[in-house]
């Protein structure tokens, strides 16, 4: 196999504080890459992950996921594909020390993949795009300094390149380098890989059609394409299989909430399944497993409530039985293309539980993501978002002198509400070594504020400051 990426590049230890000649040699002990896993799961932004939505907002039902729980299954998930791969020799030559790396980072990439994200779920995301675009005449006006790059960066305002910022930039502030996580778990955690003026959303290559990284990011990505050996454009391979994780965790998860919610029941899962393609031999797999535990529990007298969880509960088990061989069989078939830059699909979408995955998304998207409940919530989270910008903005803007960020601010309230910003977003903002902007620098402090807030901090927030404007 002739390729263009090579593993001990792709899956290089070095962090950003170390010199070429500074990386720790493996001890025994845990690996770099297993370190990375450490440093990100007790990071504070994980924790808040606990009170940020998945799909239903603000749920009062423990059982429910968060993006915490969901995190955590998509690292599972992603962990246990890399056990899988990680001594096969097509994939992994046995030259590649420790092999153990490949589990860990995996496990790393899909504890973090949603950092970044919003509260109140992808409608967060699209409610700060919406902002900006509604104010962008004020916010980037003609003599604001600010290149189109520089601009898109907010109007196409992405998760995914905020969760790079918090690793990169935002944790640990004594120094530029935040959780200081090695290149090799950075690269593979970047799931788009261009930035938001080249981001194209029908690009036939999957890390090309969001925007990745910020351009205030750009020199720390380079440096990490430098160290693993990627380029502009050019996806980890591994980060396919993180990819594949999120889409069976939410498919399936997703599915079982609804089901839990009392939204539809375990019945209508299979029946819609089998609707949409029953003749593919996964579904059938599936679906005949799921019926023949269903008959066990309805023989055991069991409760209609517990035999309708008990049996989606195992239709999940089932379900992600049969997808996770599916992606890693996907994954060493399509070995050549990844390790090229060249594969341009998603892993479960070339997979054999493709027909599967595609019908439990189908599912979710009709009786899940569009129920009455959801987007109540959602239109909540988005008036409440669109508020704390307003009020957020002025109290960034309105300095007594412009030049000086840390000037005072021109009313009480206004001083007030900027105190209320986190003192690490405020440290970045006013450090002199950062050279974006200073219209950027405004505008990146609002986004970073407001994309780590919790569902419920945001609620509380702007209560707070609705109370003392009043």
């Amino acid at each position: 196999m002739i390729a263009t990426f090579e593993w001990r590049s792709l899956l290089s230890p070095r962090r950003r504080k170390d010199t070429r000649d500074s990386v720790r040699t493996f001890d025994g002990a845990r690996t770099e890459h297993e370190r990375d896993y450490d440093r990100i799961l007790f990071s504070a932004p994980v924790r808040r992950l606990a009170d940020k939505t998945q799909v239903f907002p603000l749920d009062r039902d423990d059982s429910v996921h968060t993006r915490l729980t969901h995190s955590h299954e998509v690292s599972n998930l992603a962990r246990s594909i890399g056990v899988n791969l990680a001594f096969n020799q097509t994939v992994f030559p046995t030259d590649i020390v420790p092999q153990r790396n490949v589990p860990a980072v995996l496990a790393a990439v899909g504890l973090a993949h949603d950092l970044g994200n919003p509260p109140f779920g992808h409608q967060g995301e699209t409610s700060i795009q919406g902002w900006f675009k509604k104010n962008a005449a004020s916010v980037f006006p003609i003599d604001c300094g600010l290149s189109e790059a520089m601009q898109q960066d907010f109007l196409r305002f992405e998760g995914n390149a905020q969760t790079l910022r918090l690793l990169t930039r935002l944790q640990i502030l004594n120094d530029d380098t935040g959780l200081n996580v090695t290149c090799g778990t950075l690269a593979a955690l970047m799931k788009y890989t261009v930035g938001s003026s080249s981001a194209r959303k029908n690009d036939k290559l999957a890390g090309r059609r969001k925007p990745g990284f910020f351009e205030s990011e750009r020199h720390i990505v380079e440096e990490i394409w430098r160290e693993t050996g990627l380029a502009e454009g050019s996806r980890h391979p591994l980060t396919y299989i993180m990819e594949a994780s999120d889409d069976i965790a939410y498919c399936v998860i997703d599915t079982e909430d609804a089901v839990k919610k009392g939204l539809v029941s375990y019945q209508d899962v299979l029946a819609f399944v089998r609707d949409e393609n029953g003749s593919d031999a996964v579904v059938q797999q599936v679906i005949a497993k799921s019926e023949s535990r269903y008959a066990e529990f309805r023989a055991a007298k069991l409760s209609p409530g517990e035999l309708n969880d008990l049996s989606m509960q195992m239709f999940r088990v089932d379900a992600m039985t049969a997808m996770i061989p599916a992606v890693t069989d996907a994954f060493v078939a399509n070995i050549d293309s990844l390790m090229r830059g060249a594969f341009e699909d998603d892993l479960i979408a070339v997979s054999r539980a493709a027909s599967l995955c595609a019908a439990l998304k189908k599912f979710d998207l009709r009786h899940a993501y569009q129920h009455e409940s959801v987007r109540r919530i959602e239109l909540l989270g988005h008036k409440t978002i669109h508020s704390l910008m307003d009020l957020l903005w002025s109290a960034i803007t309105n300095r007594e002198i412009a030049h000086d960020m840390d000037s005072a601010r021109k009313t009480p309230f206004d001083a007030y509400v900027y105190s209320r910003i986190s003192e690490n977003y405020r440290r970045v903002f006013v450090d002199r070594g950062n050279q974006m902007p200073t219209r950027y620098k405004e505008v990146q402090l609002l986004t970073d504020m407001v994309s780590g807030m919790t569902d419920k901090f945001a609620l509380d927030f702007l209560g707070e400051l609705r109370r003392h404007a009043a």
